[in-house]
């Protein structure tokens, strides 16, 4: 990295706990697509690393807090602690979006403040730091940040889809349906839309990055917006 990026960059590896031995790591990790000319490497695929990481280190921290806790409930807290929203909460801490390489057009456009950037960036930070230091200290990084939301989450531990489908039956309003109405993203990393419709309810809308995600997330909507649910998991 520049020499005129040498104080920020250190303190950015404070807020991280960790100073990167190849910094080039870092600056793979902070860097968007739209900063890059064809071919130069992007966060993308420390991002898939992260990714893999984080849910990892996350089991484990659910196995060893929650001893009693069953399969399901493992899962469904698992979900709400590695979904974008929660990564981009943690990037908001670290103040990463100003650190992000952004393209002019993407910055402009408020690139820095976007939680689906910003959610990205955080994992693949993590993969950066498992790459240059091992999964120790990537496990550090994420209980430091993850488990004190771990702690105080206070989502519903039953399942949104099932939750859903009680709800509408029970109300004679028949079994919810799921459309995929739309895939983004890299062939690595695919942004699913969902959209689920209950009879006499408006249809409700979510991402996820896979189908299964994207529905839950779409059932959840739909509890929120029918009064079921007060919030929606992890958010």
């Amino acid at each position: 990295m520049s020499g005129r990026d040498d104080a920020a960059i250190a303190a950015l590896q404070k807020r991280l706990g960790h100073t990167f031995s190849d910094h080039r790591l870092l600056e793979i990790a902070l860097t968007h697509a739209s900063a890059v000319e064809t071919g130069d490497e992007t966060y993308q695929r420390l991002e898939f690393l992260g990714d893999r990481v984080l849910g990892l280190v996350i089991a484990e921290l659910l196995i060893a807090q929650f001893p009693d806790a069953s399969e399901g409930e493992l899962s469904r807290r698992l979900t709400a602690l590695v979904r974008n929203e929660a990564c981009a909460a943690v990037a908001g801490d670290l103040d990463l979006g100003a650190a992000i390489r952004l393209g002019l057009g993407e910055a402009q456009s408020g690139g820095r403040r976007k939680a689906a950037i910003l959610g990205d960036v955080c994992e693949a930070v993590i993969g950066a730091l498992h790459l240059d230091g091992g999964i120790g200290v990537a496990r550090r990084f994420i209980a430091t940040h993850w488990q004190p939301r771990m702690l105080t989450w206070e989502g519903s531990l039953r399942d949104a889809k099932t939750t859903l489908q009680e709800w509408s039956q029970g109300r004679a309003l028949g079994t919810p349906t799921y459309e995929i109405v739309g895939r983004s993203g890299p062939d690595h990393a695919p942004l699913f839309a969902v959209e689920v419709r209950v009879d006499q309810t408006e249809p409700a809308r979510a991402e996820g990055r896979s189908r299964r995600e994207a529905e839950q997330n779409a059932a959840a909507n739909m509890l929120v917006r029918e009064g079921v649910w007060e919030t929606v998991d992890g958010a």
